[in-house]
């Protein structure tokens, strides 16, 4: 494949824009190489620049569930667009799809809806903090809620030390009100809260995670945080920005069977616009301005471009009684497909799958958080990425980061990719 153009435009975007990208990922320093830059999408495809076609695994990291320039999003944007792009007042259509998102998904009663992830995970934790009146907050190592200060913290050298700020930029006074866990490893969890009594307003957790790679909670775990929040007068927050609308109509809440006090949600409730939101029962919203003390405010929150496309997107997974058994299967037929391939091929590897959310390590060790994810071998996963690229499939450009299944696949599609990776599996 010719990369020319693409090429050309990295080298042109470096120039005024920071490492040529505006999201680090996008820069390919986890595989070497220059990024494709995209032109088009359609279904299950993504076209770059030089006009190369790419069987698309990505897919804007989560939302384009239904396929890119998914029909019904794509006719309500133009025609909300025509009646205006940006009003700052409110619009019926806000609540129509907070009614909807409020009717799919279990234990919420209210939803505000932001313009990002990151701002939803940043306000959740914020209404946690000033409902329980403490400051501290239980994250993971490994999962990524945005790039909000509290969140960019890495484990100190031992289970119950404050976290250091792995950004410069974030203080040290941000960084000791976040206590860090490992995922899936629930005495660790108990021992931060026996250190730090009465100090700890909420956990705030990827229940699939999606950041380390797709990682699973273990049975029990989801269950035992609910508890141990419960015996604490902690609140639980799901941040769902990926596994929200995508594992189930109602999330991981509803996959799980563990609610949370609050949830968070992004990516497919945008339907490919910036949105995020976050949700809760009704004491807890109601502490939000205007209605309470918590400050929050946006002035594109609600925007009525995003809205049109989230509430087409939900209308479409609400009223499709078989979408997730579709995705379900999709995504169980390609975890048999590649294993056979990498098995056949004497490749070590481990594949992690729940429900559309998939994702491949090159160790055979089981891969439960984010220590076991870094085992992987990195130099293998490379030349992984770069030999599916030159087959036409794209995945996301790091190793830790989740492939996310989209509908619009075909099963002659998903064979193309176990055909791919039993091709660059011979060269590992």
């Amino acid at each position: 494949m010719l990369y020319q153009r693409s090429s050309q435009l990295f080298a042109e975007a470096e120039k005024v824009i920071p490492g040529g990208v505006n999201s680090p990922v996008r820069a390919f320093k986890g595989v070497g190489g220059t990024p494709i830059f995209a032109k088009s999408a359609k279904g299950a495809y993504v076209y770059d620049e030089d006009g190369n076609r790419y069987i698309d695994y990505i897919n804007s990291w989560g939302p384009m569930i239904l396929g890119h320039a998914f029909q019904p999003v794509v006719d309500a944007v133009i025609e909300k667009t025509k009646l205006g792009t940006s009003f700052g007042m409110p619009t019926e259509l806000e609540t129509k799809i907070a009614d909807l998102a409020v009717s799919m998904v279990p234990n919420i009663d209210k939803i505000r809806f932001v313009s990002s992830g990151t701002e939803a995970c940043m306000s959740a934790i914020r209404l946690a903090r000033g409902f329980t009146k403490k400051d501290k907050i239980i994250k993971f190592a490994g999962c990524y809620h945005g790039h909000s200060d509290s969140f960019l913290i890495q484990a100190g050298s031992g289970a119950s030390t404050f976290g250091t700020p792995n950004s410069p930029g974030v203080t040290q006074g941000t960084a000791k009100d976040t206590l860090l866990a490992n995922y899936n490893n629930i005495e660790n969890v108990k021992s931060l809260f026996e250190s730090n009594k009465n100090e700890i307003a909420a956990i705030i957790i990827e229940p699939v995670a999606g950041n380390m790679g797709c990682i699973p909670p273990k049975e029990g775990f989801l269950e035992d945080l609910r508890q141990v929040c419960d015996i604490n007068n902690a609140l639980l927050i799901f941040d769902e920005v990926m596994t929200g609308f995508r594992l189930a109509k109602g999330g991981a809440q509803e996959l799980f069977s563990v609610e949370a006090d609050i949830v968070c949600f992004g990516k497919v409730i945008g339907g490919g616009l910036p949105v995020g939101a976050f949700a809760a029962r009704n004491e807890i919203m109601n502490y939000l301005s205007p209605l309470g003390p918590v400050y929050q405010a946006g002035t594109l929150s609600g925007n009525p471009l995003a809205m049109a496309a989230g509430f087409a997107m939900l209308q479409s997974l609400n009223d499709d009684k078989n979408v997730f058994n579709r995705l379900e299967n999709k995504t169980a037929y390609l975890h048999k497909g590649i294993q056979d391939v990498l098995s056949k091929n004497s490749i070590d590897f481990t594949i992690n799958r729940v429900g559309s959310m998939i994702s491949v390590h090159f160790d055979k060790n089981p891969v439960y958080d984010f220590n076991t994810a870094k085992n992987g071998d990195n130099d293998t996963f490379k030349k992984f990425f770069h030999g599916l690229l030159k087959e036409g499939v794209y995945i996301a450009p790091s190793a830790y980061e989740t492939w996310f299944i989209t509908d619009a696949l075909t099963y002659e599609d998903l064979d193309f990719t176990i055909q791919a990776i039993d091709k660059v599996s011979k060269q590992l």
